[in-house]
């Protein structure tokens, strides 16, 4: 490997894939805020989640995926209760 094959930090943290919470939420297009609110997650976890502080459990990816899938399917049933 030559120098010119090596990757600065910069160039690697911008080749690794955003953390799902994230992906997810810009595929909405909405902010974190509107995100937060309409999926009824608290703001402060989706942040952390989006930040790679922490990660969602199995069941929350799940949620997300189906979100990601079907946001206005899961917004309406959110709010027929």
């Amino acid at each position: 490997m030559t120098d010119r094959d090596t990757f600065s930090d910069e160039q690697l943290a911008a080749m690794k894939r955003p953390p799902l919470a994230k992906r997810v939420r810009r595929s909405t297009g909405l902010s974190q805020e509107a995100f937060a609110e309409r999926f009824g997650i608290p703001l402060r976890t989706l942040q952390e989640w989006e930040q790679g502080r922490r990660e969602p459990d199995a069941a929350v990816e799940s949620y997300l995926r189906v979100i990601e899938k079907e946001p206005d399917l899961v917004a309406h049933a959110l709010a027929a209760e």
